[in-house]
């Protein structure tokens, strides 16, 4: 797939947003991230969001398979490991090595993805976190194919057992709109809802896309027993 990010998020497809930091720092602030954290992100792609948590104090690492984009990180001093999470030697890092693995639209990718979940909870730090964002079956299924390279659907029960299968604990999984404004607004969720029967499948326009499209945000922590 070395051609994966030079299609499908080339600057000119999909240019740079102020989503990413709006992001982060939301994700920051909810799961009570420290400055001085060790963060892995795999399937960083263009480390839009690796760039942020880095600037927000915390030390940052990217794992993908491709160096489309090798020459941003050394710009933004950002160390990025090429290798494939789903490789038969594991993922390329010593056990108890981050604080925190975030990952966004990439478990979906995996064939195996309770193989990486496996390796990601052998190089958690004890007491570490691990952040997914995947899309929800539920609310993207006409749609979820568009990127032929989705393998692994996910529905709430599914992504909660997965991390529970491996080991984690204190797993958490919600429905979650990419819409900052319902993050400062909860209540607009209900009204995001009401329209979202009526939005076409295929709409360009980012607001009323969001709003019918849900991800699923999980959360879930390396408890030694």
């Amino acid at each position: 797939m070395s051609n994966y990010l030079k299609v499908t998020y080339s600057k000119k497809n999909r240019p740079y947003t102020d989503y990413p930091p709006k992001l982060v720092k939301f994700l920051f602030d909810k799961f009570s991230l420290k400055p001085g954290m060790k963060i892995l992100e795999p399937g960083c792609g263009r480390g839009e969001f690796l760039k942020i948590f880095k600037d927000l104090g915390l030390e940052a690492v990217g794992l993908d398979i491709s160096n489309e984009f090798e020459k941003d990180f050394s710009k933004d001093r950002i160390n990025l490991i090429l290798g494939d999470v789903e490789d038969k030697k594991g993922i390329p890092f010593p056990d108890n090595s981050f604080d925190v693995i975030y990952n966004k639209s990439f478990l979906e990718h995996l064939s195996n993805p309770d193989k990486f979940l496996t390796e990601a909870f052998r190089i958690l730090k004890p007491g570490g976190i691990i952040i997914s964002l995947v899309p929800d079956w539920e609310s993207n299924y006409k749609t979820y194919f568009d990127d032929f390279t989705h393998r692994t659907p996910f529905t709430m029960p599914s992504l909660k057992d997965i991390l529970k299968m491996t080991n984690f604990s204190e797993v958490e999984v919600s429905k979650f709109r990419q819409l900052p404004i319902v993050w400062k607004y909860p209540l607009l969720n209900y009204f995001c809802a009401f329209i979202s029967p009526f939005i076409p499948v295929r709409v360009n326009n980012k607001f009323l896309r969001w709003s019918r499209e849900l991800m699923l945000l999980s959360s879930a922590r390396k408890i030694l027993k």
